[in-house]
């Protein structure tokens, strides 16, 4: 009789179709997980309000996956209403704004949602998923649960489960929780900045395991909890690049991949484009930055500040599918770290992506955190900070010039330690650990 997989309850709050980057890594882990002997279960909402929608990620799930799904009570409705949003527009991730809201309301709407729901707008789900899981796992059990935040309602519900249930629990966390690039600018009470520190505490403490995105996160934590904290990078799914490879554009590209977010507006990439655009023959001809994903407002009012809209392409959402292939097929691939106070522990997922790609890389970032070891290891790409004009203007030139000359080429060096299923395995083993 063969071997039974063990179970793993999985509690996502982005599952496809939803799109983005949050849905990605549990996506991912579990396409790999049946290979290391787990069997993933995965807990999600049945009407959610996602961001983007993207039905390509759907081919990544098992076909007999079991996924529960609840209904959940969320305030969205009303806040769009409130703000002068129609029902059908989708809420950017994080602070993005369109333009189309009031920006008195969306502050006064801020404010609100910072102290009257914490740790987020999920938190009605909190009590009915911890009421209808207990009664499943008493007819479904489970070797594992895992949490992945935010938002961190997940974690929430983990912590609800984990005190009547005796089940060892991973808390994963893609992001940081009070020390996330916005929030500072949620306006918080001095009580609600109190009660956020206590449930990120409670959260760490009563895991059995932690897990998080880079090195410096998990320094900062550890700050915090003597909970054992394990570091499981982002990835690249290897299957996804196998379709295509780099042929040279008509034009020289340089793409961004995902949100332009108000912490994501460097005033040196809009002035060095400015300066080359005048000084430089051809250049604005010859030349596009295509930002792909959600662009905030705030940055569409830079480009045209610069009178950038012949160099700065805007492109909407595109299924992740599609993503792969506008990498494979640029001549580089821009990375923006956010200009915020924890810029030296973002790793986005994106970057390694871009390493699978194999195009070059040319990074703005605020300091030489995480991100500038993982470019120096693959010899990827280069890192300017965001106070060197002169470097990025040279860096953006010299793309532009090999483009030229038809001298593109990338030398980095082999990146399968973050494949997908390299990853997984990690994941196994920890979870392995964990129930032994």
């Amino acid at each position: 009789m063969p071997k039974q997989n063990k179970r793993v309850l999985i509690i996502a709050y982005y599952w496809p179709p939803s799109g983005g980057s949050g849905v990605q890594r549990w996506v991912k882990f579990v396409k790999y997980l049946r290979s290391f002997e787990w069997e993933p279960v995965i807990y999600t909402p049945s009407n959610p309000e996602y961001p983007e929608i993207d039905h390509s990620l759907e081919k990544d799930i098992p076909s007999d996956l079991e996924v529960i799904k609840q209904p959940i009570r969320e305030p969205y409705t009303a806040y769009k209403k409130f703000v002068g949003l129609k029902k059908e527009e989708k809420l950017g991730s994080g602070l993005m704004k369109s333009g189309n809201e009031s920006s008195f309301l969306q502050n006064l709407s801020l404010w609100i949602r910072g102290n009257f729901f914490i740790p987020d707008a999920r938190k009605f789900w909190i009590k009915p998923s911890v009421s209808f899981l207990k009664k499943y796992l008493k007819d479904h059990p489970v070797d594992a649960i895992v949490s992945t935040g935010p938002p961190h309602s997940m974690h929430l519900i983990a912590l609800g489960l984990k005190s009547e249930l005796a089940i060892p629990w991973i808390a994963d966390f893609r992001d940081p929780w009070t020390n996330i690039d916005f929030y500072q600018d949620l306006k918080l009470s001095s009580y609600a900045h109190k009660k956020h520190l206590k449930l990120e505490k409670k959260v760490l403490d009563e895991c059995d395991k932690v897990v998080v995105i880079s090195p410096s996160m998990k320094s900062e934590f550890e700050e915090i909890t003597s909970t054992e904290i394990d570091v499981i990078t982002n990835g690249f799914d290897s299957s996804d690049f196998e379709r295509s490879s780099y042929k040279p554009n008509d034009v020289c590209v340089l793409s961004h991949v995902g949100m332009m977010t108000p912490t994501r507006n460097p005033e040196i990439l809009w002035q060095a484009l400015s300066e080359l655009s005048e000084s430089v023959s051809n250049f604005k001809d010859e030349f596009v930055l295509r930002l792909i994903g959600k662009t905030d407002v705030s940055i569409e009012q830079k480009i045209a500040d610069y009178k950038l809209s012949e160099v700065v392409e805007l492109v909407d959402y595109v299924p992740h599918d599609e993503i792969i292939s506008i990498q494979q097929q640029s001549e580089g691939l821009l990375l923006i770290i956010n200009n915020t106070p924890n810029a030296n522990l973002i790793l986005t997922g994106k970057m390694f992506e871009y390493l699978a790609a194999r195009r070059p890389i040319i990074c703005i970032s605020p300091l030489e955190g995480d991100v500038k070891g993982v470019l120096n290891e693959a010899n990827a790409g280069v890192m300017v900070l965001y106070s060197e004009k002169e470097n990025l203007k040279s860096e953006l030139y010299s793309l532009y010039r090999n483009w030229k000359e038809g001298t593109v080429n990338y030398n980095g060096s082999s990146v399968d330690r973050y494949s997908r299923e390299n990853l997984t395995k990690q994941m196994s083993e920890i979870l392995d650990n964990l129930v032994s």
